[in-house]
C-alpha cells in the first residue's frame, strides 16, 4: 500500500477537548473611578476569554453591582472585589463587599430617578443571587455563554 492510500476500515479519530474553567479576580478601592475600572476589567477579561455574546448586558450588570457596592456597601477605607469565572458554558461574575445589608429589587414610581439597578440585573442576567458572609456579602450573576 502506498502512503497516499488510506484503508476504508479506518475511521477518523475524534477527540473531545475538555472545557477549561477560567477564573480571575481584582480588588477595587472605594472610589467613583472604580466603577469604570471594574467594568473595564470585566469586559477586557471576557474579551480575552473569547466571550463575544452579551457583552452589553454584562457591562451594564457589572456597572450596577459595582455602583451598588460603592454607594451602599463598602465602608470608608475598604475595597470591593470582582471575580469572574467560566465553567460549562456559564460565565459567573461576583461582586464582594464588606458592608451590611442585602440588596433587594425595588419597584418604584416613574418619578423616582434611582433604585432600578437590580431590576435591570434581574432582567438581563440568566440568574443572580446573594451569598451572605460573616462580614459582608457576595452578589453574583450568571450568563449562559456559548462554548469557546
Amino acid at each position: 500500500m502506498n502512503s497516499s492510500t488510506v484503508p476504508t476500515s479506518l475511521q477518523p479519530l475524534i477527540l473531545e477537548v475538555p472545557t477549561v474553567a477560567l477564573s480571575r479576580q481584582q480588588r477595587f478601592p472605594r472610589s467613583r473611578i472604580s466603577i469604570g475600572a471594574a467594568r473595564a476589567f470585566v469586559v477586557g477579561t471576557v474579551t480575552e476569554w473569547g466571550v463575544a455574546d452579551r457583552q452589553d448586558d454584562i457591562r451594564l450588570c457589572v456597572s450596577e453591582l459595582a455602583t451598588n457596592a460603592l454607594l451602599h456597601a463598602v465602608p470608608p477605607g475598604r475595597e470591593f472585589s470582582v471575580k469572574l469565572s467560566t465553567d460549562d458554558g456559564l460565565l459567573r461574575i461576583e461582586v464582594r463587599d464588606s458592608g451590611d445589608g442585602l440588596p433587594e429589587v425595588r419597584y418604584l414610581s416613574v418619578d423616582e430617578s434611582r433604585g432600578r439597578g437590580l431590576r435591570l440585573v434581574n432582567e438581563l442576567a440568566d440568574d443572580y443571587g446573594v451569598v451572605e458572609h460573616a462580614v459582608g456579602k457576595t452578589v453574583w450573576l450568571a450568563f449562559k455563554i456559548p462554548p469557546a
